[in-house]
């Protein structure tokens, strides 16, 4: 028997390492799809942070004109996973790690801020403690921002003095 050949229900071509299963190289290609959909979402500053080449560039911007044409996006979406499996993916799934690190950190620190507020609004005693570690904070401001906002819940009104307090403190919190 040649190599070419095999027998009903021989599963010695099973066994072969570098068989690879129909299935496996589908969840390989949605997986480099996903990736190619991950990059289409960035915005174009945080896209040019990633080591993409000429070709791929260019085929992520053809993919954000077609953004309205669902048909032809699907299609080129395919078309950019096929172009992934012929780069090296390591240096782009590194450089969205970090994007995505870099968000989640910023997002840690925007409920920081906004723990502070709720706390400032629900605890008198808050006030000092935000005033011990942030001494560079206008204080009469501070407490007026508060009063406000206690009064605008009180009556359901919007909350501007809510939204005025979180810019407030915000940049106390979050050095730029």
């Amino acid at each position: 028997m040649t190599d070419t050949e095999f027998k009903y229900g021989d599963s010695k071509w099973l066994e072969q390492p570098d068989h690879i299963s129909k299935s496996q190289i589908k969840r390989e290609m949605l997986a480099m799809q996903e990736l190619g959909e991950e990059l289409l979402a960035l915005s174009p500053a945080l896209r040019a942070k990633v080591p993409l080449d000429d070709e791929l560039k260019d085929a992520l911007e053809l993919a954000d004109r077609l953004a309205k044409k669902r048909e032809a996006l699907r299609r080129h979406l395919q078309f950019i996973g096929r172009l992934m499996r012929d780069r090296d993916l390591e240096p782009i799934e590194q450089a969205l790690a970090l994007i995505r690190n870099t968000n989640r950190a910023a997002t840690k620190q925007f409920h920081k801020v906004e723990t502070w507020r709720d706390r400032l609004l629900a605890d008198s005693d808050a006030v000092t403690a935000f005033i011990a570690d942030y001494p560079e904070v206008d204080v009469q401001q501070l407490r007026q921002l508060i009063r406000n906002a206690k009064r605008e819940a009180e009556k359901e009104q919007p909350p501007k003095a809510f939204r005025e307090l979180f810019q407030l403190i915000r940049p106390l919190i979050l050095p730029e």
